[in-house]
């Protein structure tokens, strides 16, 4: 099950029309344009789908509209666990448990919504998972909004020994977590997804079973060539590792509604409507067209160059 939640994982966005109605023509070129790009799984329903800002119905129809969009091509898990109260919290795991998704994402802040501690979380745990299949492969996602809530050492080993959960997406953003979050994991089949631009070389170097970061939705091919090609003694993919986290570093410049301004820019959808930034990105950021197009030309660069290289390889070994 593994395989479901690892290597290159985008937080899918949510396309909007300008009048604030989900698009769903764009929610099909959007799919198409993740899984043209080589993505091993869509994460539909997260922080960057804006769930925060979805109505539950919209959340199951998002979560069962992509499962359908990627047709068995690659799995599609989702979220979509925004509420702290109980019967808020049952009701949204088992709707968006039925939406046929192939896994379901608890986020860590709702199992403990006041950061009381380990006993609190234990107890949000067991409650979701008795509220859902036994059978339905789950992860955990360190989600930032409203609070980021890391997994202690023990939590982490208690998620493991439970034997229903197959990945932690680590938003740790810290490689010594991230190492001892690996050495736990062990062969457990519980794997650590890093979600940090800054670190993602170096995360999988150290055993991160692929990059999960927003960032996948600039270029996620590029994430997917430097997690095959990691430990490669090559200036190309040293290069690219320094693009890669310097392009993360545009993420506070009104994300998601950056990486929407990047899609309508390509044509993949007609409008960077969000429902959770209220401002004109270009407006607060004078230099955010401009990077935004630094960041389109060095993506084409690198494909370019890797293209290239993966030609030259291949020559080499026949």
């Amino acid at each position: 099950m593994t395989k479901i939640f690892s290597g290159i994982v985008p937080v899918m966005l949510t396309p909007f029309t300008s009048d604030n109605k989900i698009d769903w023509d764009g929610l099909e070129h959007l799919t198409e344009w993740y899984i043209q790009y080589g993505v091993d799984t869509l994460f539909a329903v997260c922080q960057s789908s804006e769930m925060q800002a979805l109505s539950l119905a919209e959340r199951a129809e998002l979560a069962t509209r992509t499962v359908k969009l990627a047709a068995g091509r690659v799995p599609v898990i989702a979220s979509g666990h925004i509420s702290d109260n109980k019967e808020d919290q049952r009701e949204e795991l088992r709707t968006m448990a039925g939406t046929g998704i192939n896994g379901l994402i608890l986020v860590t802040n709702h199992l403990d919504p006041k950061n009381a501690g380990e006993e609190t979380f234990r107890t949000g745990l067991n409650d979701a998972l008795g509220w859902l299949p036994s059978e339905l492969p789950l992860g955990l996602y360190e989600c930032p909004a409203p609070y980021r809530r890391l997994l202690s050492d023990d939590e982490f080993k208690l998620c493991r020994d439970s034997g229903r959960f197959n990945v932690l997406k680590d938003v740790s953003c810290n490689l010594d977590i991230l190492r001892r979050r690996v050495e736990m994991s062990g062969d457990s089949g519980f794997a650590v997804v890093n979600a940090n631009a800054a670190i993602a070389a170096e995360a999988m170097r150290a055993g991160s079973l692929g990059f999960a970061g927003v960032f996948n939705n600039f270029h996620p091919d590029l994430y997917k060539w430097l997690y095959e090609n990691c430990n490669l003694d090559s200036n190309l993919r040293r290069r690219l590792e320094t693009f890669l986290a310097l392009s993360g570093m545009a993420e506070p410049m009104g994300y998601p509604k950056l990486a929407k301004l990047f899609h309508k820019n390509l044509g993949t959808f007609a409008s960077e409507h969000t429902r959770v930034i209220d401002f004109d990105i270009e407006e607060r950021y004078w230099a955010a067209g401009a990077l935004l197009d630094h960041i389109t030309a060095g993506t084409e660069s690198f494909r370019s160059e890797i293209a290239a290289f993966e030609r030259e390889r291949a020559v080499g070994s026949s």
